[in-house]
């Protein structure tokens, strides 16, 4: 890879895309020159871009030309479709959506877990499910010490999951109910302000959502963990961005609530904050725009033999799409 690569984002003007274009500049990742592109109803509009205004161009097979690297996040359809042609024209992508985290030709990357398994690309690789994301960054740390064999989780995320426009419909219902009006509603089946909808993504005939199956598939292969196994119950809350979930995880050697603390606080990424006296836990309001994690309310689980149980917060957009999508790019630099 060329020092200063020419980078594309793909769905630049969506939530990701454009956390993704302030993440290259404040990382000061090198960037040679930056393409955005979008669909054709977006094309002319500028974002800015250290210190310029860079004006979107509409998403063609043709558009990769000279092309270096394209951080895509503008939905599996998308990916499918022009992954492959950017691939074709010499580009590396690393794709933000779910079409292509499974296929054994891509690696799978979060790169405090498996950096090494970029090296192994063919063209594409792929960013986790969010939650998946943020989960291992606590996890994972902890399973390299421990051995963890499976886990129990509930999520609680935000809506900057579903995107824009379910920020936007949050804010919109909230709006309505302080001035008495109706609500309305167009991204989720139910009212989200002041609610919670036990319901992310579609369901399967287990009763499972494809969501919460995402944490095991995606678990097992970021940490090169075939046998581990996770049990989820995937929540949307009235929350405008940052995710949390709540942990119950089962080791196969025994995890002091010391040593499980030691292990976290050296972890890269990732913030400790546990002194629940003091009201003192991860907050989504307070990760919300931040790079790192948070871990907190650790503790032995008093229902399972070598368990422990925590609680982790991080901002989806970030180290749940865009960050962790930069960092992979960081690592392609050292190719």
């Amino acid at each position: 890879m060329k020092p200063n690569p020419h980078v594309a984002v793909v769905g630049a003007t969506g939530a990701v895309g454009v956390e993704m274009i302030k993440t290259l500049e404040k990382r000061n990742f090198p960037v040679g020159q930056l393409t955005l592109l979008a669909s054709a109803r977006s094309v002319g509009k500028e974002l800015p871009f250290q210190g310029k205004p860079v004006a979107v161009r509409e998403l063609t097979k043709e558009a990769f030309a000279g092309i270096d690297i394209a951080l895509f996040s503008a939905g599996g359809s998308i990916s499918r479709e022009f992954a492959p042609a950017a691939v074709a024209a010499g580009c590396v992508v690393v794709d933000n959506s779910s079409a292509f985290r499974m296929d054994p030709d891509v690696p799978l990357v979060v790169p405090e877990v498996n950096a090494a398994d970029v090296a192994g690309h063919k063209g594409i690789i792929a960013n986790p499910n969010c939650t998946t994301a943020i989960t291992l960054m606590a996890l994972y740390p902890l399973h390299a010490a421990f051995g963890c064999t499976h886990i129990f989780a509930s999520t609680y995320q935000a809506v900057s999951g579903t995107g824009a426009k379910a920020i936007e419909e949050l804010r919109q219902q909230v709006d309505q109910i302080a001035h008495g009006q109706p609500v309305t509603r167009s991204v989720y089946p139910h009212q989200i302000a002041f609610n919670v909808l036990p319901h992310v993504d579609a369901f399967l005939d287990t009763g499972y959502t494809k969501e919460e199956m995402k944490m095991e598939n995606e678990g097992r292969k970021i940490m090169h963990h075939p046998g581990f196994r996770a049990s989820v119950t995937c929540v949307r809350v009235p929350v405008y961005r940052a995710h949390s979930i709540a942990v119950n995880a089962a080791f196969e050697r025994p995890a002091s609530v010391e040593d499980a603390l030691a292990v976290l606080r050296q972890a890269p990424g990732l913030d400790v904050i546990d002194e629940p006296a003091k009201c003192a836990y991860p907050l989504p309001l307070v990760q919300a725009e931040q790079d790192n994690c948070a871990v907190g309310r650790i503790r032995k689980d008093c229902a399972m033999d070598n368990g422990l149980c925590f609680w982790v917060s991080g901002d989806q957009l970030l180290k749940g799409a865009a960050l962790n999508a930069v960092q992979i790019a960081e690592e392609l630099l050292t190719i």
